[in-house]
């Protein structure tokens, strides 16, 4: 891919500052030029910028709540525009935090899970989540004459594709695949004009999980996973996307106290060059 690209990640890192030592191991590893994490677990001041500036990041957007839950973060190793926060979440949790990165909206979110039942009239969880897809696909639907490119990242708690759980069948009365959810979640992306970049650079037959939970003895072996993180791009920001860059970094859901989410990637181009820093 010719020009100036960047790698983004996203993922739930599940506390950030629990998980410092796999973030910086990953970062070494990977060298991304832009993080997007969910479950931060930290309140905004109480995020560790003085760690991220150690790995190379020197910008940052944060949302964080008290309590210790939710929290979304952007780091970046180029400047950043913080944009308004879209309003997704009627709750008023940290899940949702946007900048602007070399010409490139970038939104990351953290959609809520939607505890056990699926049922929005009894489970009043579920019907925030329902109620969080529904305002997602609104927001985005795309403006007369907007060029701007947007790519969505984060973890969406819902695995749309048959292909995206270990069993489709078995999973269909379960919260992240049933059918309210994929079907709502499918709508809500395409009314935004989001193109879903896991199922564009991989066939359907392919099986794609992020997620492995923490319940299970030995979490490989099994592979009982669900794809519910995801990569959404526009079209604009599709045509500056590396079709062979995807990846889902499998081995970062193992080792030390790892997250149940293992990040994903993928590189972009920028839609300009910065000018050089003055020295």
């Amino acid at each position: 891919m010719t020009g100036d690209t960047l790698k983004l990640v996203t993922w739930n890192i599940n506390s950030v500052r629990l998980r410092a030592p796999n973030i910086e191991g990953f970062v070494t590893q990977e060298q991304p030029d832009i993080l997007c994490l969910q479950e931060i677990k930290c309140q905004t001041a109480e995020f560790p910028e003085k760690t991220f500036r150690l790995m190379g990041f020197e910008h940052f957007a944060v949302s964080g709540q008290k309590g210790g839950h939710h929290g979304v973060a952007i780091a970046s190793k180029r400047p950043l525009e913080q944009l308004d926060t879209p309003d997704l979440c009627r709750e008023g949790h940290a899940r949702v935090i946007s900048a602007r990165i070399a010409g490139v909206d970038i939104h990351n979110i953290y959609l809520p899970a939607g505890g056990d039942e699926p049922n929005p009239e009894t489970n009043p969880k579920f019907a925030h989540k329902l109620d969080f897809i529904e305002r997602l696909g609104n927001h985005f639907e795309p403006k007369a004459n907007d060029t701007t490119p947007r790519i969505l990242v984060g973890d969406l708690n819902v695995a749309p594709h048959p292909n995206d759980v270990w069993s489709h069948k078995q999973l269909l009365k379960i919260v992240s695949h049933t059918p309210i959810e994929t079907s709502g979640l499918e709508a809500a992306r395409e009314k935004a004009g989001f193109n879903d970049l896991a199922r564009d650079f991989h066939n359907d037959d392919q099986k794609l999980y992020s997620w492995w939970s923490y319940r299970a003895k030995d979490w490989a072996a099994s592979n009982r996973g669900r794809r519910l993180d995801h990569i959404w791009a526009n079209s604009a920001a599709t045509a500056r996307t590396d079709a062979t860059s995807f990846k889902i970094h499998l081995g970062w859901r193992g080792g030390w106290k790892p997250s149940d989410h293992a990040p994903m990637s993928v590189r972009f181009r920028s839609t300009r060059i910065e000018p050089a820093a003055v020295r």
